[in-house]
């Protein structure tokens, strides 16, 4: 695979050359005097420049009375001063030509409309001279490669952090902090970390775009509340994934309390959660509920090995700790499948008491003799055709006499299997931990943690070899998409020549013509009222069922005219629409809305029930290809009803998939004109018979005073 690392514009932010520091304090302690010290502690190879009127030296090194005084341009300013002189600060910046500059203070459009108004001042100055902006209100980035701390963080305060695989980026800083302190202390060396703040320039989806272009980075954590440009972030992800780069993602705002919170901490737009839950699943993204999950997911993504499958082996001392691994393998979708059964019979050869179908209990006796075990786990490998392998020891790797010989036979079991993902569930010491790891080995102390984070190495192998559904659209736009209210008619007209399937109707203006419709196509019909300014017909008494003969149709169709006319006088009416009776079949739910952040978002959903009350529904963003539209039916929890059930037969379930990417393919042509497009029911056909719309909404965006 061939890594793509395209040019942004923010290498020079990650990677300057020359740093200066305006009000540098003298006090290491602080706030405007840590950057300075940690600089200097990190062992920053480039040029310092504080910046304080008041001293010659600040913490050793000269110090200027002005940025002017500084005799280069500096790649980035550091701005520790108050808020009330940002603004001078920014215009000094953009006078001496400084490239990139990170805002520490607070007090902007976190803060309310005056701050808002302060903000966009600032931004503005910035953006005119060609000068970068971090934050305001953030606590900066480092790049620990060459000993860059650009940030106030107290949690360097005891130790500077090594470089490793690890990328973080975080909107807030205090949450990137904690993250990057505790994968330190997991033993992840952190390379790049930056918080964004309230994102008056550069955001989180630079960052991230920025982050998955970086071949030293093996896997990205992020925290974020909400996202400003929706095609940025997705084509971040979308880099993310090509580059085979695993992002474990803490998005929260899931909570009308927490979408609030985080509107009011960093002034973002919280966006649907649905949305985001979608554009994560399209893309590989872990989004993880804890920072626990977020930290052991990424811990597990540093070993950068992805099974390609989720079959599961376990092996183990005790029968119970096999029981608790398989019930987690369940619960997160892997597969404590059996072992072959040749397999079982040379395992059971080398250890009688053993149980050997899978988990795989080695019971004390293998502690004997440690061969045993050596040999157990590399038959496991060898035939048990799993993917991966979980091996529960508990404290054994501990103790003083089995210590040392438990390390060796596992090592030895598992040497000749460099590539196969092999996890510890045990508890140690740090140095113990630190040791199994250098060999190669993954190491948790919660069989519900390990399974968890081998699972998601499984889910991101497969997004990774998923096919890209950024393909071109295959469906060129209407040049002459209404911009006015669309009757169902025409809505019809639109989506049939998008390849939409719906019945045979006709459209009559009379009740003569009405019956020889009807005539045409058979009896029973269904009959509706037709006008583009009425949305929901059913609440005027504007359809009828089973009309089943033509006096019937012909009285039928006064009928509807008449009901038009007395709860929508004002209403245009183009006429009656006459339809044959669908066929039987399973009823689904398409439709398409529009998300303010990322465009047109597809749903899908089983009729009734499942989509009113119990809210069965998927989404996906646009466009998206045939294996995304079948992941998106499998995802719905009533799945099985498609499969036939009660001697149902199974519904054309390739048919549907068809239509949600036509569907997909038409709003991606609309992105920019369509607000709402509502399909239902969709009856899903038996196996070969296909799908059909039965009615059809299609809201132009004009509407809505776009």
């Amino acid at each position: 695979m061939n890594h793509v690392s395209p040019t942004t514009g923010l290498d020079h932010l990650f990677r300057p050359r020359s740093i200066a520091i305006l009000g540098a304090s003298n006090d290491p302690n602080r706030i405007s005097g840590r950057p300075l010290r940690y600089l200097l502690e990190g062992g920053f190879k480039g040029a310092l420049y504080p910046v304080n009127p008041n001293r010659e030296t600040v913490q050793g090194v000269k110090a200027y009375a002005s940025l002017v005084d500084v005799p280069e341009v500096p790649d980035v300013a550091l701005l520790a001063v108050p808020a009330a002189l940002t603004e001078q600060a920014v215009i000094e910046c953009v006078e001496k030509g400084v490239r990139a500059a990170l805002i520490f203070s607070a007090g902007y459009a976190e803060s309310g409309e005056d701050g808002l108004a302060v903000q966009d001042r600032i931004t503005a100055i910035a953006k005119a001279g060609g000068l970068r902006l971090l934050g305001p209100n953030c606590l900066g980035m480092f790049n620990s490669q060459i000993g860059y701390f650009g940030t106030f963080t107290q949690s360097l305060d005891r130790e500077m952090p090594s470089p490793g695989p690890v990328g973080i980026v975080s909107q807030s800083g205090a949450y990137g902090s904690h993250i990057a302190f505790l994968a330190r202390k997991r033993g992840m060396g952190v390379s790049y970390w930056i918080t964004t703040g309230n994102e008056a320039d550069v955001d989180v989806a630079e960052c991230l775009y920025w982050m998955a272009g970086q071949s030293d980075i093996k896997v990205i954590m992020a925290y974020v509340e909400g996202v400003r440009d929706g095609p940025l972030f997705r084509a971040a992800l979308a880099l993310a994934r090509k580059n085979r780069k695993p992002v474990v993602m803490m998005k929260v705002g899931r909570s009308e309390v927490g979408a609030k919170a985080a509107s009011s901490h960093t002034a973002s737009l919280a966006g649907s959660d649905a949305v985001y839950d979608a554009l994560f699943r399209q893309y590989g993204v872990h989004r993880a509920a804890t920072t626990e999950e977020q930290l052991d997911v990424a811990y597990a993504c540093t070993r950068g090995i992805f099974p390609k499958g989720n079959k599961l082996g376990v092996v183990t001392l005790s029968g119970g700790a096999g029981v608790v691994i398989s019930d987690s393998a369940e619960r997160y979708g892997l597969d404590v499948a059996p072992m072959p059964e040749a397999a079982q019979k040379e395992l059971k050869a080398l250890l009688p008491f053993a149980t050997v179908e899978n988990p795989v209990d080695t019971t004390a006796q293998a502690l004997n003799d440690m061969s045993l075990l050596s040999k157990n786990m590399h038959v496991i490998l060898e035939q048990g055709g799993y993917d991966a392998l979980i091996g529960f020891f508990s404290t054994v790797p501990t103790t003083r006499t089995l210590a040392e010989p438990l390390r060796k036979a596992i090592t030895d079991g598992c040497a000749a299997f460099p590539d196969r993902l092999v996890v510890m569930e045990m508890i140690a010491d740090e140095e113990t931990v630190r040791s199994y790891e250098k060999n190669g080995f993954l190491v948790f102390e919660d069989a519900d943690r390990a399974v968890l984070a081998v699972s998601a190495l499984t889910r991101f192998n497969a997004a990774f070899d998923a096919a890209d559904s950024e393909a071109a659209d295959s469906i060129a736009a209407v040049a002459s998409l209404a911009t006015g209210p669309v009757s169902e008619y025409e809505a019809k007209g639109i989506l049939g020549a998008a390849g939409i399937p719906f019945l045979d109707e006709k459209l009559v203006t009379a009740n003569a013509a009405a019956g020889d419709a009807a005539d045409a196509i058979g009896y029973p019909v269904v009959m509706k009222i037709v006008s583009p300014d009425i949305e929901h017909k059913t609440e005027i008494g504007g359809v009828l069922v089973g009309p089943a003969n033509r006096d019937e149709v012909m009285a039928g169709y006064d009928l509807l005219i008449a009901r038009a006319a007395e709860h929508c006088p004002d209403a245009r009416i183009e006429g009656v629409l006459v339809a044959p009776m669908a066929g039987k079949g399973v009823e689904t739910i398409i439709g398409v809305s529009r998300d303010p952040v990322f465009g047109p978002v597809v749903m899908f959903g089983l009729g009734g029930v499942h989509v009113e009350v119990l809210k069965d529904v998927a989404f996906r963003l646009v466009p998206f290809d045939r294996k995304e539209a079948l992941s998106m039916i499998d995802q719905i929890r009533g799945r099985a009803l498609l499969s036939g059930v009660r001697g149902a037969p199974p519904s054309d379930v390739d048919a549907l998939a068809d239509v949600l990417v036509k569907v997909s393919a038409f709003a991606a042509a609309h992105r920019d004109n369509i607000e709402t497009i509502d399909l239902n029911p969709v009856i899903a056909l038996p196996v070969g018979q296909g799908v059909v719309a039965l009615d059809a909404l299609l809201v132009p965006l004009e509407r809505f005073g776009a």
